[in-house]
């Protein structure tokens, strides 16, 4: 039995981890654009995320994702439309500062929000009469809250997708430009021991040429995945920034065969 994982990122809520890990920006959008909905996620005192719901069909998948550090959730209002046309439901839920959410962004408040974003959004599906099954996506750095729900509320997710996902958390540091010269991974988030944890089916796609988080990362994800029904995509010539632009095709037809409601027990 692994010991278990503290919520607690205290060494990475430093002034230049932060700085490197989060970049808030405000919404730059004045309106949502239909059939997209608008949900406000109440995670602590006076702090609210924003998020984008893309609906579909009450019995259609649902990916609950969490986006990259430089993005927002308004931004994937056009690969939300795409999910919805291949009969999948997108939610993607912006950190503290990021978009329409208040706060300020931290590590450990990433994870923790993470969890209470999902207890939301399971009394929200249910209140909607949602019987499709929730999948958890996570981009870049969005792979440290994915896998969060991964590792504490497995019983709550049919499966598991990781995009661009980082493995070790001080090479990926350094790489930002932060000293980390005595960072020891047992302070960070712990990506592989979390997925080892994780016995449902998992899907990682990865860019050839990723610049930031090697192909590596994702390989490495990948062995650690205790799950016979895995995946791992390899998006040739893309790199980190490009992913979807240079493979959209793959990386498309990838998430929507794993999420076919077909392979995953009804929520009836």
């Amino acid at each position: 039995m692994m010991d278990p994982i503290s919520l607690d990122a205290a060494v990475l809520d430093q002034p230049a981890c932060l700085a490197a890990l989060f970049h808030p920006r405000p919404s730059g959008a004045s309106t949502v654009p239909a059939p997209a909905q608008e949900l406000r996620i109440p995670v602590a005192e006076g702090v609210v995320l924003g998020a984008r719901w893309h609906p579909a069909g009450a019995d259609a998948a649902l990916l609950l994702c969490f986006h990259g550090n430089g993005e927002l959730a308004e931004e994937y209002d056009d690969l939300g439309a795409v999910y919805v046309e291949r009969g999948l439901q997108f939610l993607v839920v912006d950190y503290r500062g990021y978009g329409r959410s208040t706060g300020r962004p931290t590590a450990t408040a990433m994870l923790t929000d993470s969890l209470v974003i999902l207890d939301f959004i399971t009394a929200w599906r249910r209140q909607q009469g949602q019987t499709g099954p929730l999948i958890v996506l996570g981009r870049s750095l969005g792979s440290a809250p994915a896998l969060e729900l991964a590792y504490r509320r497995p019983e709550a997710i049919a499966g598991l997708i990781l995009d661009s996902a980082f493995a070790h958390t001080g090479p990926l540091l350094r790489r930002l430009g932060v000293p980390v010269d005595a960072f020891a991974e047992t302070q960070g988030f712990r990506q592989l021991a979390k997925i080892r944890t994780f016995a449902k089916p998992t899907l990682i796609l990865h860019a050839e040429h990723d610049h930031l988080i090697p192909f590596s990362d994702g390989r490495a994800l990948y062995d650690a995945s205790p799950v016979r029904d895995k995946r791992l995509v390899q998006i040739r010539g893309a790199d980190h920034n490009t992913i979807f632009a240079v493979g959209w095709r793959p990386y498309l037809e990838a998430v929507q065969q794993f999420a076919d409601p077909a392979r995953f027990p009804s929520l009836d």
